[in-house]
Order: C-alpha cells, then structure tokens, then sequence
C-alpha cells in the first residue's frame, strides 16, 4: 500500500466515522481500526483528529460535489430551471452528507469546518440569485429582491433534504420527485385560493 493511499483510507475512515457517530465520539484508535493501520502510522501521516478531518473537507469527495458549474445547464424557462436547481442539490446532498455536515459541528472543530460547510449553500444562493437576475434582464421576471428569494426558495430545498436524511419516510411520503414539481408550482404561481 503507498503512501498516498494510506493518507486516503484514514482520511476515509475518519470521514466515515465522523458521519456515523460525530466528531466528538470518533477516537483516532477508531480511525485507526478502520483504516487498517495502526495509530502510529496515523500520527505519522496526520497531527491530530482534527487535521485529518480538515484534509477531507479540502476533498471534493466529501463536499457533496456542489460547484457552480452543477447550476450552468439553465434553459431560461422558471419552473425547468428551478426544478434543475432543486434536484441538482437533493442528488449531490445525500442523507450520508447531511449526516457528514451535522457531524462536522462539534464546538471542538466547528470554527474550522463552518466556512467548508457553508460552501454548499452559498454556491446554491449565488448560482440562483444570479439565474433571477439574468431572468429579469430578460423580462422573463419582475425586479424583486432576488436574495431573498433565492434564500427561500433554497430554504424549502434544504429543508427537505434534511428531514428525508433524518427521518426517511417516517416524517412524511410526499416523494421526491412530487415535492420538487410542487415546491415549484407553488414558487412560481403562489398558494392556489377559491
């Protein structure tokens, strides 16, 4: 085994680890073990717990893959694009990564991982809130206050996502597929009154 691919297995245990049971309960003896190496070489090849995790933030691998180039395939029609923009994200963000991200926000290592963290959605609200803007120079849309409703509109996306990883169907079966198609009927046309 390189050496190169040793880094790779403990950074992947750890990343595990810290998805499945939290920063804080994940021991270097742990990722150890589940590297199949012993702490010794970890220490040799990491400093701590924490730069190992800091390591793997840096990999596209365990940042969901959310890049801007995820929201460039726009065909300039609302409800397609807005649709795009929702699954793009419910695809890349799984319940593993939504299980990583809470894991990642130990008090011990938060300060370090929030600004990795909040790469995921500010990539979300700066893609959207640009795509309104370009609508409205196309008079596809009126001006409004196109942060805001990226933000909403990223609100009801994340908060999906985030209670599908956290309790499956048991919270609700409104499928995925339905609830991006409604989500943006509602978005685009308002709630329907008699």
């Amino acid at each position: 085994m390189g050496a190169e691919e040793t880094g790779q297995r403990i950074i992947d245990a750890a990343m595990a680890l810290v998805r499945d049971q939290g920063y804080t309960a994940t021991t270097t003896k742990d990722i150890a073990r589940v590297a199949g190496v012993n702490e010794c070489t970890l220490f040799r090849k990491f400093q701590s717990k924490k730069d190992i995790v800091l390591h793997g933030m840096e990999q596209e691998k365990w940042r969901a893959g959310i890049t801007p180039e995820v929201f460039q395939h726009v065909r300039w029609d609302l409800r397609a694009d807005l649709a795009m923009f929702m699954s793009s994200y419910m695809e890349r963000v799984t319940p593993d990564f939504v299980n990583l991200s809470i894991g990642l926000r130990a008090p011990q290592i938060y300060e370090d991982t929030a600004p990795l963290i909040m790469k995921i959605p500010e990539t979300f609200l700066s893609a959207l809130t640009d795509y309104f803007e370009q609508m409205a120079r196309k008079g596809k849309i009126a001006q409004t206050d196109f942060e805001s409703l990226a933000l909403t509109f990223f609100s009801a996306t994340f908060g999906y996502t985030f209670l599908s990883a956290s309790f499956g169907a048991k919270l609700t079966g409104v499928q995925q597929r339905k609830y991006i198609e409604n989500s943006v009927k509602v978005f685009v046309e308002g709630i329907p009154t008699p």
